[in-house]
């Protein structure tokens, strides 16, 4: 079990409550923790240097750190020496145990491969000089943009970092995905196993089956142990954005149950059950609503949405400020360039838009 960075606890005004989150590091390391893994974007860049400043007060050889490089956001694809000098001054670090290249995906397969950035060259290079120690990727591609992106570099990638969880596994191809990485004798890096804390809240009908196989067992605790019961992974990476969330995962890893041929079964039906209503496989990671110019609530706005697909009912509406509602998108699709889901996010709105009008 990993510590994600990407949820840490936030204050009112949105920044990272330091406090909150040195006493989760503390524990985590206590508790055996000693991955951490952040990224130039999470918590619209303060994500690094928080880790970093916190992590810093303890020995270097105590913990591993992972980051990324951005080149999902096209706007930094020739910058990769200026970002990854910037990453080890904001994690206060002289190298990076373990370094991404960040969301492999269709929108961004051909500059990654693109000799003239030097992305590959440079991060090789990095690691020839001991300051990256393994080198791997992130995807949330489809099967035939990570086929390319292994073709190209896969005999240099030590790890993979996949978007896996019991609804993904058929829903977005992950069990495919694993056996790809797999071939190249890549191990696999588990993120979202929870999807953003979907597979945590999920309608009574569902949880009940669940409660009938496992009496104990919590909805997130099912979640872990499905990926507990994938011989290939490796490391497991959670976002855990409280202190009640990181002690209740640290105390699931103390013992291995993998799930049954049978458990895991009804986790699919339930799954198929999810999906077969078109809605929209969004984690709340945030990415959108950095580059949204109307700065709308994207994942809280898919989130109303899925339930309106979901229940074919109506839907609360309330938090959402008025001049924030879906009608305020302009359609510029800024959204969409940088969303690892692949989500048409404009045209949900303008969908949602016209359903909330009538």
């Amino acid at each position: 079990l990993g510590m994600g960075c990407m949820r840490f606890p936030t204050l009112e005004d949105g920044s990272i409550d330091k406090e909150a989150t040195r006493k989760m590091v503390d524990y985590a390391l206590k508790k055996g923790i000693n991955y951490f893994d952040t990224a130039w974007i999470y918590h619209n860049g303060q994500s690094e240097p928080v880790i970093g400043e916190l992590l810093s007060e303890y020995p270097r050889n105590s913990y591993y750190l992972a980051t990324k490089f951005p080149g999902f956001d096209l706007a930094n694809i020739n910058k990769v020496e200026e970002i990854f000098e910037a990453q080890l001054k904001r994690c206060r670090v002289d190298y990076f145990d373990f370094y991404l290249f960040h969301n492999v995906c269709e929108s961004d397969i051909n500059e990654y491969l693109d000799p003239q950035y030097r992305i590959y060259d440079y991060l090789m290079e990095q690691k020839k000089n001991g300051r990256i120690r393994h080198l791997g990727f992130s995807a949330h591609a489809n099967m035939d943009t990570m086929k390319r992106f292994l073709s190209a570099y896969g005999k240099d990638m030590e790890f993979c970092q996949l978007q896996i969880n019991w609804l993904d596994w058929e829903y977005q191809n992950a069990k495919e995905k694993v056996e790809l990485v797999s071939s190249y004798g890549i191990p696999v890096w588990v993120m979202e196993p929870v999807r953003g804390g979907k597979l945590v809240n999920l309608l009574p009908q569902h949880e009940k089956k669940l409660r009938e196989l496992r009496p104990d067992t919590t909805n997130a605790e099912w979640a872990f142990r499905f990926v507990q019961s994938i011989p290939e992974v490796v490391m497991t990476l959670s976002g855990m954005s409280n202190f009640e969330q990181l002690s209740e995962n640290i105390a699931t890893y103390e013992q291995e149950k993998p799930l049954s041929e049978n458990e895991k079964d009804i986790l699919f039906r339930i799954g198929r059950a999810m999906t077969n209503k078109n809605v929209l496989p969004c984690t709340s990671c945030g990415y959108c609503t950095s580059h949204c110019p109307q700065e709308l609530d994207i994942p809280r706005i898919i989130e109303v949405y899925n339930e309106q697909v979901m229940t074919d009912g109506v839907v609360d509406i309330k938090d959402i400020d008025e001049g924030k509602l879906p009608s305020a998108c302009i359609g510029c699709r800024c959204c969409e360039e940088v969303c690892p889901q692949g989500i048409k996010i404009s045209e949900m709105m303008m969908s949602f838009a016209e359903k909330l009008n009538k």
